[in-house]
């Protein structure tokens, strides 16, 4: 990861690890649907309403900030999408789903159903578009599906088989499914295996991104 000079380079777009694994199979199952904005780099204390040039120089400083390189590590790179809110929204929404952390025997199952805090008026809501979970090492489960969206988007991320590799694995659904692996050659010599686990919101953009641990019996 580097920085870019953002006087000459404006885009620089690349393929994530999750996205060189859909386009090595070949199978047209790579395919670029949507897209998404963020600012990572921007850090907004920088802010300066009190700038002795005026208004015009309030932002200069945020302005003036490198853009960060793009690189493949999908659990990296856009944790701080931009969205776009109900005007008069005061409130960030917030992903509610129950845990701090997932903590869950081997071969034993799980199943999350996320709600959305501070989104359209309400104080809980469940988003009618569902959402996107990520795990950041799939061969940690041997079952990981979102239930409840029917869109092909979905049916085809859930379909979606990564086996014995360490990639991560998103599905989408208004409640994730997920069955902690059975396979004893992957714990080696410890007795507990560890990931993440991130799941945003579609329409809020609302996140969370929490531990994963799975232990041997």
């Amino acid at each position: 990861m580097g920085f870019l000079n953002n006087a000459v380079v404006t885009i620089d777009a690349i393929l994530t690890n999750k996205g060189r694994e859909l386009l090595a199979r070949g199978d047209s199952s790579f395919k670029i649907t949507q897209f998404a904005l963020s600012d990572d780099e921007v850090d907004y204390t920088l802010y300066n309403p009190s700038h002795p040039s005026g208004s015009t120089f309030y932002g200069q400083a945020i302005e003036n900030m490198p853009l960060l390189e793009a690189f493949p590590e999908a659990t990296q790179n856009l944790r701080y999408k931009l969205v776009t809110l109900p005007r008069g929204t005061a409130k960030m929404p917030v992903l509610d789903i129950g845990y701090s952390n997932i903590r869950i025997k081997q071969g034993a199952s799980l199943a999350i159903t996320p709600q959305t805090l501070n989104y359209l008026g309400n104080n809980q809501v469940f988003e009618s578009n569902g959402y996107t979970a990520t795990i950041a090492d799939v061969r940690v489960l041997s079952s990981f599906e979102g239930i409840g969206i029917q869109i092909p988007e979905a049916t085809q991320l859930n379909q979606s088989q990564t086996i014995g590799t360490n990639v991560s694995k998103t599905v989408v659904g208004s409640t994730i499914n997920l069955t902690a692996t059975t396979v004893n050659t992957l714990f080696n010599n410890t007795t507990q295996l560890n990931t993440t686990l991130q799941i945003v919101g579609r329409d809020s953009g609302a996140r969370v991104t929490i531990p994963v641990t799975i232990t041997q019996t």
